[in-house]
């Protein structure tokens, strides 16, 4: 069985955080959003996780992005969905407002030990991804266990 690495993504949040806090202090209009971008700062779809009986539900917002260019992967207990929206080519054009991302992105998802690639179905519909995991919502019967928080010394 192998190992997960715990901090898998960590790397990348940091990365988009960073990405925003500096579009936000110089705008785009300082050339900040004119590089290209990797995955490390990619754009992040806006999505949704939730269960629905027994099942876990993940929708991803995906307007613009063909699906076709959609990437779905799971390995070692970690959904992928990658891809990319290419940035409209308009001659001549000078934003007023650029609030829409473009370019490559990817997010990651760590599901339940217990599932495996075959629980794992997608459908895509008006421009959202809808990626469904039977049962991962079921208990996996394995009681909960407390943690005790001590006291440091400060």
């Amino acid at each position: 069985m192998s190992q997960r690495n715990p901090l898998r993504g960590l790397a990348g949040m940091l990365s988009d955080m960073e990405r925003m806090r500096n579009l936000g202090m110089t705008g785009p209009e300082r050339g900040y959003e004119a590089r290209e971008r990797t995955h490390a700062d990619a754009w992040s779809p806006a999505g949704d996780l939730f269960c629905l009986g027994s099942d876990l539900v993940i929708r991803l917002e995906l307007p613009g992005v063909p699906m076709s260019d959609i990437d779905l992967t799971f390995s070692d207990g970690v959904l992928s969905v990658s891809g990319g929206r290419e940035t409209e080519s308009e001659e001549e054009v000078t934003y007023w407002q650029r609030e829409r991302s473009y370019g490559a992105f990817r997010r990651l998802f760590t599901l339940p030990e217990r599932v495996t690639g075959d629980q794992i179905a997608a459908v895509a519909r008006d421009g959202v991804l809808t990626v469904t995991v039977q049962g991962a919502c079921t208990p996996s019967g394995a009681p909960e266990h407390r943690i005790p928080i001590g006291e440091g010394s400060g």
